[in-house]
């Protein structure tokens, strides 16, 4: 065993060797907490405590193998195998597969991703007769899922008076039934969604104190990452475990709590002292990641927070370039810098692709980013985009493999009961559904009995033909591994052939797609051990469907790729680039408009400033535009308050377009500074006008200046939609002209004008003034 105490500063050995009574390490960002947490794990295992008895739950399956990794690197065993390290949901469902018979669903649940949630969602509401326009099932699952997340069933909403005053104002009131109805189809289908396996984890110990007991004693030592991100539910599942011996150790980072809108609550961590007795707090604030600039820069922005754990972060290396600013005139402009500076640094510095990060508030910013890496010939990956997993052709074969491995599952089920056409269509799906519905039987029930419940002969005949190939896929569950049975059923079904045959460009992707999917459940009855589930030998096709489900799309991408990654800043928590674009930091964007309203959201939008500040490790870049289309308007917009957070002899400031010359710090943020100079040349954010001069009167105006008008006496602006082509205007601006041209939406009306003295010009009439002449 190496000396795996050596090169750990004070404050991170004295993490590591306290191993007894309740623990909070407060780990700033970069501060070495993945290292501080696994040697902590491997220190309790060098101390003679029994792998079996730890337990230690992580956000991200790729966190949870690379602690494994690492201690297994440290240990130089493979007792590393028999620890339970993985996030909430994967830890949970390999309890829940044994303990599931308790609350009355089958060894072999299945798993609903989202999708599958919404769909069940989507039939609900039909069958409740409901408008399923008022009640989409996008909304309806994330009222769902909050309230599971607060540990709140659908008795208890039904009940509670608050809630339902809540969906009556928001004109929703049969939500209650809604998720009444969604949790016993689920229950019918032998089905979990993500949030169930939390809160049928909390009711397993809960009502069951056998099942308390064994796992208290089990989990003698229980460690928690990235404790700010969780919610309710996992707060009291931790709470129940932990009750027993109290060696609860928890990590994490107040200043990074921006989970709130999936449930996530900051308290869990500001109040962790209160839950333990002799709770002993540590901090890590050395930072082992980023330059004095850009920390020092973090530290000052998170100060303005009031809700918070006090830390200073520190570092030993040398002191960095400073921030660069920059101001662009449009969106596509910010766009065009970004790829520009990309290949610049690329050029001067020998960066690689893989060392650049573009980060924004919203997934909607990607556009103007991705457009301009694609013209400068840039690679790029995007995190947040279509997964893998969720193509059609992928869940379709999934599916099949699903309903093999549990027949109750009837979302699997309506999916490929004809895919490949096989004779039942949607008249006889409708049927069994019904005949289940009244029955208070399963779907796949219905179809075994199909003769009973009276369906045509040549349909009869066709799902017959069906429930016996499903249950001979079935029996060789027992003794076939998942990529034999993955492969027989897509030969016995003929759905890789009738891909293969498909010659389109997008059927041999769809059929290449299929032949990867084939390729990794090769891989992973390969390898030799399930980092998933934590199993040795497990290569069964139930362990392997439970894996790819609670697959993140982080664990779905290659971080090692040599791409641009491009991301939402929530989406980067956790990881690091030598160089960082953060777009998009304008009013109203971010922090974005809605959550400004009070303190707490306004406190969270700065947070995920931090986050996005500290993944950068040399170069920070901080963009904004002057215009941006937002909605399908264009708007003015103002700096984001966050800069003027940042002390100015940290930033260099400039601006990319428009001929104006860089600017180099000023003498301050206040009265007369260079960045108060900045903002009087933006354009206020009240609605203005928008003129744009078309392609053509371009070239024409090139060197011509616009010749100023004096509005007449009488000018009052008239209703812009009883404007018609042909009628002779005035401008306030632009003078007399006549419109040529009306054209765009009618929610954002464009018109082109030509004018007697300043050519033609397209005008958007939301935000024009013209009088109509004649």
């Amino acid at each position: 065993m190496q000396d795996y105490l050596k090169g750990l500063n004070p404050n991170q050995r004295e993490a590591v060797t306290t191993t007894e009574g309740a623990l909070m390490i407060v780990a700033g960002a970069g501060s070495g907490k993945t290292k501080v947490l696994t040697t902590r794990i491997a220190h309790l295992m060098a101390k003679g405590v029994d792998a079996f008895n730890i337990l230690a739950l992580t956000f991200t399956n790729k966190a949870a193998a690379e602690m494994k990794e690492r201690i297994g690197h440290i240990l130089g065993t493979g007792e590393a195998r028999n620890l339970y390290i993985g996030t909430f949901h994967s830890v949970f469902a390999r309890i829940m597969r044994g303990e599931a018979h308790r609350l009355g669903y089958p060894s072999s649940f299945t798993i609903y991703d989202t999708d599958d949630a919404k769909s069940v969602l989507k039939t609900v509401v039909q069958e409740l007769n409901l408008d399923p326009q008022h009640y989409k099932p996008n909304a309806c699952y994330n009222r769902i899922s909050g309230a599971k997340n607060a540990l709140v069933g659908p008795r208890e909403y039904l009940n509670d008076y608050h809630i339902q005053q809540e969906d009556m104002r928001a004109n929703r009131p049969m939500l209650g039934q809604i998720y009444a109805a969604y949790a016993q189809r689920c229950f019918k289908n032998g089905a979990m969604d993500f949030d169930d396996l939390l809160i049928k984890m909390y009711e397993l110990l809960k009502n069951f104190p056998e099942a308390l007991h064994k796992y208290q004693h089990k989990f003698k030592y229980i460690l928690i990452d990235e404790y700010q991100d969780t919610n309710p539910a996992q707060y009291e599942i931790i709470k129940l475990l932990g009750a027993a011996n109290e060696n609860v150790c928890v990590v994490g980072d107040d200043a990074q709590s921006i989970y709130s809108f999936r449930g996530a609550t900051i308290q869990n961590i500001l109040q962790f002292q209160n839950d333990y007795d002799d709770v002993k707090v540590i901090k890590l604030e050395q930072n082992y990641r980023s330059t004095p600039n850009i920390l020092n820069a973090a530290n000052q922005i998170i100060k303005n927070n009031k809700g918070q754990i006090e830390k200073t972060l520190f570092t030993d290396q040398p002191t960095g370039e400073n921030i660069k600013l920059v101001r662009t005139q449009s969106d596509n402009d910010e766009g065009k810098y970004v790829a520009d500076a990309i290949m610049e640094n690329k050029l001067r510095n020998h960066f690689s692709n893989k060392d650049f990060a573009i980060l924004y508030r919203t997934n909607a910013q990607s556009r103007s980013f991705e457009e301009s890496l694609r013209r400068a010939g840039i690679p790029y990956t995007i995190f947040g985009g279509i997964s893998f997993y969720q193509r059609k052709e992928i869940k379709d074969y999934i599916a099949y493999l699903r309903l093999i491995v549990n027949p109750q599952d009837e979302e699997a089920l309506k999916r490929i009961i004809n895919y490949p056409i096989r004779g039942i269509g949607k008249t006889t799906v409708d049927k069994a559904i019904l005949f289940a519905n009244q029955n208070e039987i399963s779907m796949w029930q219905v179809l075994e009995s199909a003769a009973y419940y009276g369906f045509k002969s040549g349909t009869l005949q066709a799902i017959d033909e069906f429930v016996t190939m499903i249950k001979s896929f079935h029996s060789m569950l027992p003794t076939k591994n998942a990529y034999d049975i993955a492969f027989h059923v897509g030969k016995q079904t003929g759905f890789v052939k009738e891909l293969f045959n498909d010659k389109s460009t997008e059927g041999v992707q769809r059929y290449e797609n299929v032949q990867e999917l084939l390729n990794s459940i090769k891989e992973f009855i390969e390898t030799p051990i399930s980092e998933e589930s934590g199993e040795v030998g497990d290569k069964s096709l139930g362990t392997y469907l439970q894996q790819i489900t609670l697959l993140t799309d982080s664990d779905q991408k290659d971080p090692n790729a040599d791409t641009v990654k491009m991301m939402t800043i929530h989406a980067s928590k956790g990881l690091e680039y030598p160089v960082v674009f953060v777009g998009g930091l304008e009013e109203t964007l971010f922090p974005s408009g809605m959550s400004i309203n009070t303190r707490e959201e306004l406190e969270e939008e700065r947070r995920l400033f931090y986050v996005a500040v500290t993944r950068a490790k040399k170069r920070l870049f901080l963009t904004y535009a002057n215009t941006r289309y937002k909605f399908g308007q264009l708007t003015q917009n103002e700096p984001s308050r966050f800069i003027e957070e940042i002390p100015q002899d940290l930033v260099d400031r400039s601006y990319a377009g428009g001929g104006l010359k860089n600017q180099s710090s000023g003498s301050g943020w206040g009265s007369g500074s260079a960045f108060d100079r900045m903002r009087k040349t933006t354009t206020p954010a009240q609605p203005q006008e928008r003129t744009f001069v078309s392609a053509v009167a371009a070239g024409a105006l090139k060197n011509q200046k616009e010749v100023a008008h004096t509005p007449s006496t009488n000018f009052v602006p008239s209703d812009p939609a009883t404007l018609q082509e042909g009628m002779k205007v005035e401008h306030q601006k632009f003078g007399f002209g006549e419109v040529m041209k009306l054209e765009g939406s009618a929610h954002n009306p464009v018109a082109t004008i030509k004018f007697d003295q300043n050519g033609e010009k397209k005008i958007m009439l939301n935000y024009a003034k013209l009088m109509i002449v004649q």
